[in-house]
């Protein structure tokens, strides 16, 4: 009887690794794994999270000090601009974008004179 019960199990083991094996297949196609930590894919997305919470903090830095600066709509008043009402950089003239009043080129700027008072 022994034999016999050992003749049948390779079959049935050959059967259930089979199931176990189509089982395996049809779940992980439905349920993919996540990327790689090591592939340049998963460098961009975790370098765009980066960027879009960075973006988050200074969008909301800029809201919340906004005041102090006396500017509105993200632009910068332009020095030397006479506005409509005759006042030099007033905050309803129109101004400077932050980007046309950055320095040009990736090259240090020139320092900021220094205030006296």
């Amino acid at each position: 009887m022994g034999d016999i019960l050992l003749a049948l199990s390779i079959p049935v083991l050959v059967f259930a690794v089979g199931i176990y094996a189509g089982c395996e297949t049809w779940w992980r196609r439905r349920h993919p794994a996540p990327p790689s930590p090591y592939t340049h894919q998963a460098a961009r997305l975790s370098e765009r999270e980066m960027v879009a919470s960075a973006e988050e903090i200074v969008d909301g830095a800029h809201a919340r000090l906004e005041g102090l600066y006396g500017t509105s709509g993200g632009t910068i008043p332009a020095t030397g601009v006479t506005g409509a009402s005759g006042v030099t950089g007033a905050p309803g003239t129109p101004g400077l974008t932050p980007q046309v009043a950055a320095s040009p080129g990736r090259g240090r700027s020139q320092p900021a004179s220094a205030r006296r008072g």
